[in-house]
C-alpha cells in the first residue's frame, strides 16, 4: 500500500498543454464543458454552426488568460470532419481530447414525426460523431494517446415516447462508444460516454417548471432534486485526463441516481 501511495501522480487531473475540441461548445452545457476544460488547463477549440455566444465566451477566456479558438462550420456537411481536424492542428499543433457534444432534439407524438426530423437528428447526433471521431482518432493514433468523450443522455438508457430519433441516436452513441473503444485501445485512445441526467440549465428550466413533468422527474430522483452544471465537472475532467487511462467503453451516468428507479 505504501508503494502505491508513494507512486501516485498528483497531477492526474491536470490538463495543462492539452488541446480539446468541443463541438457545440458555445452554448448550453457545451459552453460549460468548454469553460470546465479550460479551468483545468486545456486549450479549447470550439466548433459551432453559428457564432451565438462567441463574444461572451471570448470575454470569459480573456479574463482568465486562457486559450480559446473558435471555428464556425456545420459538422454534418461533407468533409467537415477533415476540415475541423486540419483547422485544429493548424492552430494548436495537436489534438488530445474530443468532446462530441453538438446535438438536437425534436419532440412529437409518434404519428406526427416525419422523415426530415429523423434524418436531421440522426445526421447530427450520430453520423457526425462517427465521422469526427474517426478523423480525430487517426491523428491521435500517431501519438498513441487521446481521449474521446461522447455526450449521451438518460435516453441512452431509457425510452422516449415523443423523441424517437433522439432516443435512437443516444442509444447509438452508447454502442458507437463501445465499438470505438475496442478498436482504438491498441492506440492508447480511451473512448467513453458521459450521460448527464436532469441538469438545470436555461434550456431545461421550462421542463423543470412544468407543473406535471417537473414534480414527476424530481420524484424519480432519489435525492429529490435536479443536478447543476457543476455536478458534471468531476466526471468530465476524469474522462478527459490521465485519471481515466484504464477506463474505456464506459457510459457514465451523472444523474443523481435517476436510473436506479
Amino acid at each position: 500500500m505504501l508503494y502505491l501511495v508513494e507512486n501516485l501522480n498528483n497531477n492526474l487531473f491536470d490538463l495543462n498543454d492539452k488541446v480539446a475540441i468541443v463541438t457545440g461548445g458555445n452554448k448550453g452545457l457545451g459552453k460549460f464543458y468548454t469553460i470546465a476544460l479550460a479551468s483545468f488547463g486545456a486549450k479549447v477549440f470550439v466548433v459551432s454552426s453559428t457564432q451565438n455566444g462567441w463574444d461572451e465566451l471570448r470575454e470569459e477566456f480573456e479574463k482568465n488568460n486562457e486559450f480559446l479558438e473558435l471555428f464556425q462550420i456545420d459538422i454534418t456537411t461533407p468533409n467537415a470532419a477533415i476540415t475541423i481536424v486540419n483547422e485544429a492542428i493548424s492552430r494548436f499543433g495537436k489534438i488530445d481530447i474530443l468532446v462530441n457534444n453538438a446535438g438536437m432534439q425534436r419532440r412529437n407524438p409518434i404519428f406526427e414525426f416525419n422523415d426530415k426530423d429523423w434524418d436531421e437528428i440522426i445526421q447530427l447526433n450520430l453520423n457526425a460523431v462517427y465521422h469526427l471521431s474517426k478523423a480525430v482518432a487517426y491523428e491521435m493514433s500517431k501519438r498513441k494517446q487521446g481521449k474521446i468523450i461522447n455526450i449521451g443522455s438518460m435516453q441512452s438508457f431509457t425510452a422516449g415516447k415523443r423523441i424517437f430519433p433522439y432516443t435512437a441516436s443516444k442509444h447509438g452513441i452508447a454502442g458507437l462508444t463501445k465499438a470505438y473503444a475496442e478498436a482504438l485501445a491498441e492506440y492508447n485512445i480511451q473512448v467513453n460516454t458521459l450521460s448527464p441526467g436532469y441538469i438545470e440549465t436555461d434550456m431545461t428550466r421550462v421542463l423543470k417548471n412544468d407543473p406535471v413533468r417537473g414534480p414527476e422527474i424530481e420524484g424519480h430522483i432519489p435525492g429529490g432534486q435536479w443536478g447543476e452544471p457543476k455536478d458534471l465537472v468531476g466526471p468530465l475532467i476524469f474522462l478527459a485526463s490521465n485519471a481515466s487511462d484504464y477506463v474505456t467503453g464506459v457510459n457514465l451516468p451523472v444523474d443523481g441516481g435517476y436510473l436506479l428507479r
